[in-house]
This record gives structure tokens, C-alpha cells and sequence, in this order.
């Protein structure tokens, strides 16, 4: 191999579904949305804007299974090594961000970046810790969510945990509407000893920094010998079809967002098969059909759908 002279290699970035805290496949319709929603943030917050890439080197891809691929292949980059791609995946997931600073200059009409993301993500941060405080409906999965996010962030670092109870110490702060008001203009020495927790919480929460939660896999975009799936290929954990759409599809709220449930499936979509769920419990859509079953379930499936479940250890034929 050494002999043939390596010539360079595309930039791919691979996002998968699975790698999102709080997030399971076993609600794979949902899994798919988020990591959707992830890939073109992927492409519009940071690779379009903050790195120059045109789209006329780009190509997307359902991957088959939990996520998107993001080819890109322009010939200005193929010569890149893998410390110069790994700088590229530490950017976007913000490592090494100066929170702080990016505080200090949180009234800077022209920030751009990482301090212009943080500006405008932060009274998003401090919605979800009033909420909290608040004990408002739904707070307990914001909880949930925060803390995950938390945790991964600090395991990263290297820095101890902190559990729900000191993010609730740190919620119940911003009850004070004269505080919360000071720490949006980003005055966050109203915190006092909390400010270190509300400075991990703004480098760890998914809404603020994309990466935090490991979307882009960094061993595939650093790899510059990796093998990808190749489009039309079908993906043999799901039998699906590894399909090229335009990017303009990854927006969830264009006119015709692309739907992996619908369009990935190559197998017949009449139903014609009996299986049984062998899993605990799982959400399903097929098409239109939507399934949320549990061990025993029997259902009446198409022949995509009886290959994709048999292939993910779901269901047994019957």
C-alpha cells in the first residue's frame, strides 16, 4: 500500500443518531429527525459560514441506517492529513472555545462564530434552567438533557461530574428576574460560585455547541483511508438504501423534506409477512404506518419492513 503513493481523500463527516445522549434508536423515526435536523446545522452553521465550503462540492447521503454522510470534494482539500481534519471536527464541536471571553464580548453587535453562537443561544440556556426552577411541564426531560449533555461534556475534560441536584441549585437562581435579566446581558458574575457550572452547561447544552454531543463521528472525518458506503449500496443491519438527495431536502421544513421511512426502502411495500417483535419495546414507521410495539407484538408487514426488522434483531418471521 505504501508503494502506491497515497494521492488524498475526501472529507466526510458521518453523523449518526445513535451517538446523541438521551436519544435511542429504538424510537427510530424520532432518532432520524434529530440527527436530520443535526446534519443541516451541520452544513449551515458551520461548514457553509465559518469554513468558505460551496455546495458545489457537496454530496448528501442517507446512510442507510442511524444517520447522513456529508461528502465534500473539493480538490483544494483532498491533500489535507488527519491532524489538519481532526481541527476541523474540534471547531465544531468547540473545543477549546473560550466561553468566557465570548461572554466578555456578549454585546459585540459583530461578533461572529463561536462568540456571535453563544450570544444568541445563551437566553435559550437560561429558559430551560427557569423552567426547571419553575418545575414547568416537561422540565424533567429538560433536566434530563441538560445533564446528559453535562456529563459528556465533563467526562471529555476531565473534570468531575455534577448531578441534577447542583443544576437545580443553579436553576432556582434565576427565579430572581432582575438576576436572570443581568446573566442574559452576560453579567454572569451574578452567579457567584455557580458561574463554573452555567459556563460547563453553555459549553455542554446541544442547542449551543452542535458537537457536544459527539453527532460527527471524528474517527471517519480524520480517517484519510476510509472505506464509505456508496450510493444505491444497501445497508446489511437494515436492508435499506444508501440514497443521494439535495441538500435543500435536509431542511425539515422545506416544501419536501427528504424521508429516509419512505424513500430508502427497496423491498416490497405490500403487506404480505407475519413477524413477531422480540424487543422490549420500539417505535416503527414505515411509509405512513406507524407501529409502537412491545415483546410479543405480532403485525402484518411489508417485505421492507419484515428485512428491516429481522435484520435489526427486532422481530422474528412467524
Amino acid at each position: 500500500m505504501d508503494e502506491k503513493i497515497w494521492q488524498g481523500a475526501d472529507l466526510i463527516f458521518d453523523l449518526d443518531g445513535d451517538h446523541l445522549p438521551g436519544v435511542t434508536d429504538r424510537d427510530f423515526p424520532a432518532m432520524l429527525d434529530v440527527i436530520q435536523e443535526q446534519a443541516h446545522s451541520l452544513w449551515h452553521d458551520f461548514l457553509q459560514p465559518e469554513f468558505g465550503f460551496d455546495e458545489q462540492f457537496l454530496q448528501v447521503t442517507f446512510s442507510g441506517h442511524r444517520g447522513f454522510h456529508l461528502h465534500y470534494r473539493d480538490p483544494s482539500l483532498f491533500h489535507l492529513d488527519s491532524e489538519a481534519r481532526r481541527e476541523l471536527v474540534s471547531h465544531i464541536r468547540g473545543e477549546g472555545v473560550d466561553v468566557q471571553g465570548g461572554l466578555t464580548r456578549f454585546n459585540d453587535a459583530t461578533a461572529k462564530g463561536w462568540t456571535k453562537r453563544i450570544r444568541m443561544q445563551i437566553p435559550t440556556l437560561i429558559d430551560k434552567l427557569t423552567a426547571i426552577a419553575q418545575e414547568d411541564e416537561g422540565s424533567s426531560a429538560i433536566m434530563k438533557d441538560l445533564h446528559l449533555g453535562l456529563k459528556s461534556n465533563l467526562q471529555r475534560e476531565g473534570k468531575p461530574g455534577k448531578g441534577p441536584a447542583s443544576i437545580k441549585k443553579l436553576a432556582d437562581m434565576f427565579l430572581h428576574e432582575e438576576r436572570r435579566t443581568s446573566v442574559v446581558n452576560g453579567q454572569i458574575s451574578r452567579l457567584g460560585a455557580h458561574q463554573g457550572l452555567f459556563l460547563d452547561l453553555v459549553k455542554s447544552d446541544a442547542s449551543i455547541v452542535l458537537g457536544a454531543a459527539g453527532e460527527t463521528d471524528e474517527v471517519v472525518t480524520i480517517d484519510v483511508r476510509r472505506q464509505i458506503r456508496w450510493p444505491t449500496s444497501l445497508h446489511g443491519k437494515t436492508g435499506m438504501r444508501v440514497t443521494e438527495f439535495p441538500l435543500n431536502r435536509l431542511d425539515a421544513d422545506c416544501g419536501n423534506p427528504f424521508d429516509a421511512l419512505s424513500e430508502a426502502f427497496v423491498f416490497g411495500k405490500d403487506n404480505a409477512f407475519d413477524v413477531e417483535i422480540v424487543v422490549d419495546d420500539a417505535v416503527l414507521r414505515f411509509d405512513e404506518t406507524v407501529h409502537d410495539v412491545s415483546k410479543g407484538d405480532q403485525l402484518h408487514v411489508s417485505e421492507s419492513a419484515a428485512t428491516f426488522l429481522s435484520l435489526k434483531g427486532w422481530a422474528k418471521m412467524v
